[in-house]
């Protein structure tokens, strides 16, 4: 169902028998750019044994994830614990987060759902309308569990049918309370004019709403999440470093449009904003693997039941949340930039949102392992990214 762009990397039985590819042209390099494994920077640990390598990383974060509520939320929230020390959780439920109380009441059921003995910590966000108020800023900021407010535009994508039909009509004051209380704004970054055409949404929102912002309001931290496009890491590289930065998932940086339709058309493959060209791809790949600070992980890991996904009219999102750190490694390291990884996953998105850089540490172990075809809870089954595929990167507690 999935394919991964590039061949997939194995390690030999020692260094001196990797003799092609990113990691053999790492470990080639002579004269003062050469840097052995062991001493890559940005990593703790990186090392080569007989059968397998393995990189211990500072515990990374996930800065968009879709959790959603009742018992769909007790099946996923436990994946994204095992690996993910905090998470932006979106707000786009039914009825939507728009309140501070609401927030607070939803991160009291995320807790509950949580394995034993779990310290992962959500952090709330709230759905932006256009009747939300500077008081509800104030209220969401005093609350010490609210670390962001979500823009969706009317119609954009999943649960955004109560979201904001003008930004600069009616939501100027609030924006303004946002700066005054160093709250970011999250930006699903798409145009929904039926006249635009799909592939464009973000481009045209770029121009259209995203830059006008931006130049009203320098002063306002902006999240441009799971950016798509070269427009977008043009935009975003065009800005300050520090108010303005953006989320990647991992199948932007994996699939582009001809996974929705290899082999027949592939409702898992479905996400918003939609999947690009092979170019836009590339330019993401380029973006978070050059150690850019204005780049850090964000899954928008998206559970849909599976029905929901296989019918006439499928739901978008992917569920990614088991296997995102694999696919994430796997790309660092096919773009020969292992040592940028950790700063992507674990340093830039703590560093943009004013936050302390997780103490505790993960490992990545270079080993093959096979993603579940589904998971069961009790209304049906979720279908994640790359089912029933086998993937090089496994990740563990230290």
């Amino acid at each position: 169902m999935y394919t991964l762009f590039g061949s997939l990397l194995t390690c030999g039985a020692m260094i001196g028998s990797i003799t092609s590819g990113p990691i053999a042209d790492f470990i080639g390099r002579k004269g003062p750019s050469a840097v052995p494994f062991a001493g890559l920077k940005g990593f703790n640990q990186v090392k080569v044994t007989s059968a397998k390598m393995e990189l211990s990383i500072t515990r990374p974060d996930d800065w968009h994830l879709h959790l959603r509520d009742g018992n769909l939320l007790e099946m996923v929230v436990p994946h994204s614990a095992q690996h993910f020390g905090r998470a932006i959780v979106m707000p786009n439920l039914k009825p939507p987060i728009t309140t501070t109380a609401a927030a607070v009441a939803y991160r009291e059921s995320i807790l509950k759902g949580l394995p034993a003995n779990s310290d992962f910590t959500p952090l709330m966000t709230l759905y932006l309308t256009d009747s939300t108020s500077p008081t509800e800023i104030k209220l969401a900021r005093e609350s010490g569990v609210i670390y962001a407010v979500k823009l969706y535009p009317a119609g954009a994508t999943t649960n955004s049918q109560d979201g904001v039909t003008d930004l600069f009509g009616k939501c100027l004051p609030v924006l303004e309370e946002m700066i005054k209380h160093n709250m970011p704004l999250l930006v699903h970054g798409e145009v929904t004019n039926p006249e635009v055409d799909i592939f464009d949404r973000e481009k045209v929102f770029i121009e259209t709403v995203l830059r006008p912002l931006v130049q009203k309001y320098p002063q306002l931290k902006v999240v441009m999440e799971h950016i798509t496009t070269m427009d977008a890491v043009k935009f975003i590289e065009s800005c300050t470093e520090g108010s303005i930065a953006a989320t990647v998932t991992p199948q932007h940086l994996v699939l582009n449009r001809n996974s929705l339709f290899q082999g027949g058309l592939q409702p898992h493959n479905y996400c918003l904003p939609v999947l690009k060209r092979e170019i836009h791809r590339q330019a993401i790949v380029s973006a978070v693997t050059s150690g850019s600070k204005q780049y850090f992980l964000g899954t928008d890991s998206a559970p849909h039941e599976r029905q929901k996904k296989e019918c006439s009219c499928g739901c978008a999102g992917i569920y990614n949340a088991p296997v995102a750190l694999s696919i994430y490694a796997k790309v660092f390291e096919e773009a020969g930039a292992l040592d940028k990884l950790e700063a992507f996953t674990s340093f830039n998105g703590p560093d943009f949102y004013g936050l302390p850089r997780n103490t505790s540490k993960i490992k990545l172990r270079k080993t093959p392992w096979r993603v579940p075809e589904s998971f069961s809870y009790a209304a049906g089954h979720i279908v994640p990214m790359f089912a029933g595929e086998m993937l090089d990167w496994l990740p563990s507690d230290v």
